[in-house]
């Protein structure tokens, strides 16, 4: 059975999903752009603020589903530009202890939602 997780201190749904599911231990959480909870607003004004409010959604979705950072085992990262790599990623290593940080992949892509620049998604399990 799935439970579905949600929060208002991460950005509502736009569409036909949820934040997160948990199922069978195992939490997935949907791709997170930089929206502002608490106004709606796009947070665009440099990459670094852009991933950072993009973590900080992340953060909001596991803290309701009991859950840290230290849980996640698995992020996916989009990005617009890979020229934002290095700037992304020093933002990304922030959330994580680089000998514990989950897999990952960052591709970049034609077009994210709203044009936003940054797209996380991430699977974190339960002990």
């Amino acid at each position: 059975m799935k439970k579905i997780v949600q929060t208002d201190k991460a950005p509502a749904p736009v569409g036909p999903y949820n934040q997160a599911i948990i199922h069978n231990g195992t939490l997935y959480a949907s791709g997170q752009i930089a929206i502002n909870p608490e106004n709606g607003s796009l947070i665009t004004s440099d990459i670094e603020a852009e991933t950072h409010q993009v973590m900080k959604n992340i953060g909001a979705i596991l803290e309701e589903a009991g859950l840290s950072y230290e849980d996640i085992i698995k992020c996916s990262i989009f990005v617009s530009d890979i020229n934002n790599y290095g700037r992304i990623n020093d933002v990304y290593a922030s959330y994580f202890d680089e000998a514990t940080a989950p897999a990952r992949e960052l591709v970049e892509v034609a077009n994210l939602p709203k044009l936003v620049n940054v797209e996380i998604s991430v699977i974190a399990a339960f002990d």
